[in-house]
C-alpha cells in the first residue's frame, strides 16, 4: 500500500546510497542564470492556476526557446516501453539532486525520484516517491558496461543518465513516462528568499547536524532559504532516517507553492520576474516538453489536491554490504496499475 501524505504531516522517504560513480552524460552548456530556474517556476505557476497563468505563460513562453533540453528517451527503446492505458493522463519523472549538501561527495545519483501524475480530468495530481535504495533491476545501459543486474534505483542515473533512469523507472512501474524533469534542490533557497520565507511545520525539536547547527522547535516556524534547505536535509535525528528528509523535502515544496499562490506572486509581472532571476538551481526539461501548455493544461491545480504519496515497500535490509530498500511487490503492482488506468483517486478514497 502506498503511503499517502498529508501536507500538514507528511511522511515519505528517500533513503542513503552510494555516490561514488563517477561523472555521466555530455557536459551541460553554461547558461544564463534566469534560463536555469525554468522547472521550479514552470512547477509554481502550473500549479498556481488562475491568474497567474496569463502573467506566467507569457513569460515563459517568452524565455521557452532558450531553456536547457535532455534527450531523455534517446536510447530507451521503443519495443520494451510501456504504452499509455488512458488517453490524456500524463506522467512526469522529476529528478532532484541537493548538490550543495554538506553529505553530498559525488552528485552522479539522483537523491529523489518522483512519479507525477497527472489525471486526464486534471483535477488532481499524485506525485509518488521512489525510495532511491529502492532495489530493482536496472536494465543494461547503452555501452554495455554497466546494468543487466539487480542494483539500487539510482544507480541507474550513474551508470547510463536520464534514458537509463527512464527505462529502469518504466521497467519497475510499468508505467510510461511522458515527461522528465531534473531539478538541483539547493536552488530551493533562493526561491524561498525571494519570497520572503516560509511557514513550516516542524514535527519535533532537534538540533541540525550541519554548521551553525540551528534548533528546529516543535511547531510552524517561519523559515527563510537557509533555514529551511538545511531543514530538509535532516535526517540522523529522525529513527526513520532519510525517509524524514524526503518527508521534510515535500513539505518545503507545499510551502513554496502555498507562499506563491498566497504572495501574488504569479499575478505580478516584475515579481516573477525578480522571483525567477533570485534562482539559482540548475534544471533540465525533456525536448518534448512545453511549458506554456503544461502551465495551461494544468491551471486548474491548487496545493490542496496535490498529494505525496510513497511507492509500496516491505522496509529495508541488506543485500551484501550495502543498505536497500525492499520494494512490495504485490502492492507496488497494485498501486502502478492504478495509475496506469488513472484510478489512483479510488485508492486514496478507499484508503488503501
Amino acid at each position: 500500500m502506498p503511503y499517502r501524505e498529508s501536507y500538514a504531516e507528511p511522511e515519505t522517504q528517500v533513503l542513503d546510497s552510494d555516490r561514488n560513480q563517477g561523472p555521466i552524460g555530455k557536459p551541460r552548456k553554461r547558461r544564463p542564470r534566469w534560463q536555469k530556474v525554468l522547472l521550479i517556476s514552470f512547477l509554481v505557476l502550473a500549479l498556481v492556476g488562475g491568474g497567474g497563468l496569463v502573467a506566467g505563460g507569457l513569460y515563459l513562453r517568452s524565455v521557452e526557446s532558450g531553456i536547457e533540453r535532455v534527450d531523455a528517451f534517446a536510447d530507451v527503446p521503443e519495443e520494451g516501453r510501456p504504452q499509455a492505458v488512458t488517453k490524456g493522463a500524463l506522467n512526469m519523472l522529476i529528478l532532484g539532486s541537493d548538490s550543495r549538501d554538506p553529505e553530498n561527495t559525488g552528485g552522479s545519483r539522483t537523491d529523489t525520484i518522483i512519479l507525477a501524475h497527472i489525471p486526464k480530468d486534471r483535477s488532481s495530481a499524485q506525485l509518488v516517491s521512489i525510495p532511491r535504495d529502492t532495489w530493482v533491476t536496472v536494465p543494461r545501459s547503452k555501452d554495455g558496461r554497466h546494468g543487466g543486474r539487480d542494483a539500487k534505483i539510482n544507480a541507474a542515473y550513474a551508470w547510463g543518465g536520464v534514458p537509463l533512469m527512464v527505462q529502469t523507472v518504466e521497467a519497475f512501474t510499468k508505467v510510461r513516462v511522458d515527461h522528465v524533469m531534473i531539478v538541483d534542490f539547493a536552488g530551493f533557497k533562493e526561491i524561498i528568499d525571494a519570497l520572503g520565507g516560509v511557514d513550516i511545520n516542524v514535527d519535533k525539536n532537534f538540533t541540525s547536524i550541519h554548521p551553525p547547527f540551528r534548533n528546529f522547535q516543535k511547531g510552524t516556524q517561519h523559515m527563510d532559504g537557509e533555514a529551511a534547505l538545511d531543514y530538509s536535509r535532516q535526517r540522523k535525528q529522525f529513527a526513520d532516517g532519510d525517509f524524514a528528509r524526503i518527508r521534510h523535502q515535500q513539505q518545503v515544496i507545499k510551502a513554496i507553492l502555498d507562499k506563491a499562490v498566497s504572495g501574488g506572486i504569479v499575478t505580478n509581472p516584475g515579481r516573477l520576474n525578480s522571483f525567477v532571476k533570485a534562482t539559482s538551481s540548475a534544471v533540465s526539461v525533456d525536448e518534448s516538453m512545453s511549458l506554456v501548455g503544461m502551465a495551461t493544461d494544468l491551471r486548474g491545480l491548487r496545493g490542496s489536491n496535490l498529494t505525496f504519496l510513497t511507492s509500496p515497500t516491505k522496509g529495508t535490509g541488506r543485500v551484501g554490504s550495502e543498505s536497500v530498500v525492499f520494494a512490495n511487490p504485490q502492492k507496488a503492482e497494485s498501486f502502478y496499475d492504478a495509475v496506469r488506468r488513472d484510478a489512483v483517486g479510488e485508492i486514496l478514497a478507499a484508503g488503501k
